[in-house]
């Protein structure tokens, strides 16, 4: 069955990836990214139904004005993924300074929560669809240096069980742990070392059946995607 998949982020890493992957298997994605080069290219690479916007998920008017042009268009989504995501750049959380911590705040939690508020009420409608917020290893764990970025991930583990609880059957929001794997945000995180990494292009070949599979009793519990 096809299916709709709306996916924030998709200008590059992860959220390319799973876009690429997602219509190569034959399913329609409507996404959003910063970037308007990349939105672009993706809409000169993929024509309707699949449609890509430029857009900031901070910016809750814009999601908003998004989400009513794509529900007035199209069915519900059967399928959210929030991946847009950022990271802080290495160091002691008294260096990080406060444009940098607002900025990982901003689009990790509050960008998620816009795209929920605009989107999830057409899906409880419908009673159906699965919600699935991108945490991290660093939203069950931590380490230094990232103090920023644990938080806003710890938060999204969070953010996404209590929502799970307020949702009616047939639904299903999943906080999950794409993994390990090499994108941009792995090189500020990890240097050199990031390479050796599972690159996005072999993650996909697990983790987008794993992410169509996901169903109503997935509802609340973390989730990794299989190594």
């Amino acid at each position: 069955m096809t299916k709709l998949i709306v996916i924030t982020g998709v200008s590059r890493g992860l959220g390319l990836a799973m876009t690429e992957k997602f219509i190569a298997l034959g399913h329609t994605v409507v996404g959003c990214a910063r970037s308007s080069e990349a939105v672009e290219k993706l809409n000169q690479k993929y024509s309707a139904p699949h449609h890509f916007t430029c857009l900031d998920v901070t910016n809750d008017a814009l999601v908003k004005a998004w989400a009513t042009e794509i529900l007035a268009k199209k069915e519900p989504p059967d399928l959210l993924i929030n991946n847009a995501g950022v990271a802080n750049h290495l160091a002691p959380l008294w260096n990080v300074s406060n444009e940098e911590f607002s900025q990982v705040i901003d689009v990790n939690i509050k960008g998620t929560a816009n795209v929920i508020r605009h989107f999830v009420p057409a899906m409880i409608a419908r009673k159906s669809g699965i919600i699935v917020n991108f945490s991290s290893g660093w939203g069950r764990s931590t380490s230094p240096e990232v103090a920023p970025y644990c938080a806003s991930k710890w938060a999204i583990e969070g953010l996404t069980r209590s929502l799970a609880q307020e949702l009616p059957a047939g639904m299903a929001a999943v906080p999950l742990n794409p993994g390990i794997i090499h994108t941009d945000m792995l090189d500020i995180c990890f240097g050199e070392d990031a390479a050796s990494y599972t690159s996005a292009k072999a993650w996909v070949q697990k983790a987008v059946p794993f992410l169509l599979k996901l169903k109503p009793s997935d509802n609340g519990m973390p989730l990794t995607v299989p190594g």
